[in-house]
């Protein structure tokens, strides 16, 4: 079983207040403090090519593998929100930052610093977002690999962001949370060499199961295997998940599409037509492979899934020609591959000019939605761009660009995130920045409609109003 924080003895504790307070290379703490305005990360990964970094800008936002970021609970009718923030726009290192939007006095609360980075700069430890059974707003606070550890945080009092507890230190990336029928389950990444998928399951948020593994498929005979994924959860009960491959564990080379879900809390997995699918998955060629793209020589970036209702799932993700940014890997295709109830089908959205350019894909049963950075921005091949709402009303098939809800802007808006039952007006949020040097990163949200606002960036009060800039 995953250790708890509660009942460790007192010496631990003393050793983990030196840490975080007396240790912190920025003086002491702010874990469990208010911020005084929504202020995102800025990051850059420092892979320099011809046109720019690997991927750098405003990743407040980031990762698409962070699942959910946001959920709406039509119980105090508030959206909860959780982003990579910073303290001043001169201090660029991460709080992990919980919100709240209050869709009846249409403000923004102060956020809250649910756990404070102690330095890292690094939007990998961005947090995710589960609210329980009983109004208990869970986040869990990513790591990288076995030397920065995750955590899972519960709220003291439910629907309350005023202040959280520790409950896990584990090591722990990408969490992708759920609360089903069941009880919490949980999507997760290690480093282990490579990216391998895992999950876990538990009946309280405190007690959970050893880490199981879920998919380690090689190319080749004694090679190394890795993953990215990305999750969701269908009417309470079955969970599903598609991932790419990375060969012989090269992240540089993510290729190939698989699905697998599950109905019984992870004790069994099918493919999406019932093939029973034990795990880990680690045939190439299993029946869970939805796509072969290896043999395209196409690189594969996830960014959604949802489902239908009928509970098929798709996946939207952009499909290019290689990991460089710029044109040699273009064009960078947004795609959308889903089950038809008899195959999987797959058709191009449009093109953008960055694989790490991402949106969020809303279903419905007639009406499909991709908000995302789809247009061209103010900095050339770099993270995001000029927001557009793209549609179909053929389930996928056939797409149109309604509306472009962001223009001439000087900054470049990216990794637009869809809430868990999202309601109006907070129906997606984003960060913007500069793609390709360091600036100011701030935070918005939006609806259908076209009208965007801008949380504000510094607060007097601890309830305003955001911004309506369109």
């Amino acid at each position: 079983m995953k250790s708890n924080i509660i009942g460790r003895n007192l010496k631990l504790l003393v050793l983990v207040f030196t840490v975080f307070c007396v240790g912190n290379t920025f003086g002491q703490s702010l874990t469990n403090t208010k911020i005084n305005g929504y202020r995102g990360i800025w990051f850059e990964l420092n892979q320099k090519y011809e046109y720019g970094d690997k991927y750098s800008g405003a990743l407040g936002t980031y990762t698409a593998k962070h699942v959910p970021l946001a959920i709406y609970s039509p119980e105090v009718e508030k959206t909860f929100f959780v982003y990579g923030g910073t303290p001043s726009e001169d201090q660029r290192y991460l709080l992990c930052m919980i919100g709240e939007f209050d869709h009846k006095t249409e403000m923004v609360s102060q956020p809250t610093v649910v756990f404070d980075k102690n330095g890292v700069d690094d939007p990998h430890d961005n947090p995710s977002i589960l609210i329980d059974g009983s109004g208990y707003i869970w986040v869990f606070i990513s790591g990288r690999g076995a030397k920065r550890p995750g955590y899972k945080y519960k709220s003291k009092a439910p629907y309350s962001i005023k202040e959280f507890v520790q409950i896990t230190e584990e090591e722990m990336t990408y969490p992708q949370p759920r609360y089903t029928d069941f009880g919490f389950f949980q999507f997760f990444t290690k480093y282990t060499g490579v990216r391998q998928l895992y999950f876990e399951t538990s009946k309280d948020g405190i007690s959970w199961t050893n880490d199981k593994l879920l998919a380690a498929i090689p190319e080749k005979e004694g090679e190394k295997s890795g993953h990215y994924q990305t999750s969701d959860l269908f009417n309470g009960k079955v969970l599903g998940t598609f991932f790419n491959r990375h060969p012989n564990g090269n992240v540089d080379k993510r290729t190939d599409l698989y699905y697998i879900q599950s109905a019984d809390f992870g004790s069994t997995w099918t493919t999406v037509n019932g093939i029973n699918t034990p795990v880990p998955v680690t045939d190439l060629a299993s029946p869970a492979r939805a796509v072969d793209y290896a043999s395209q020589n196409k690189n594969l970036y996830l960014k959604d899934m949802g489902f239908t209702a009928d509970g098929y799932p798709a996946c939207l993700y952009i499909r290019s020609n290689g990991h460089e940014p710029g044109p040699k890997s273009a064009p960078y295709e947004w795609c959308i591959t889903k089950w038809n109830g008899a195959e999987w089908q797959t058709n191009v959205v449009t093109t953008s000019d960055h694989n790490y350019d991402m949106g969020s894909l809303f279903i419905s049963e007639d009406n499909w939605k991709i908000v995302g950075p789809t247009e061209k921005g103010a900095q050339d091949w770099g993270v995001g761009g000029e927001l557009a709402i793209w549609q179909s009303t053929d389930k996928g098939e056939t797409w149109k660009k309604i509306n472009t809800i962001t223009e001439h802007s000087s900054l470049s808006h990216s990794y637009v995130r869809r809430p868990v039952n999202y309601k109006a007006p907070f129906s997606f949020f984003w960060a913007d920045g500069d793609s390709h040097q360091l600036s100011k990163s701030e935070l918005y949200f939006g609806n259908f409609k076209g009208d965007i606002w801008k949380m504000p960036y510094n607060m007097s009060k601890d309830y305003e109003m955001p911004i309506k800039i369109k």
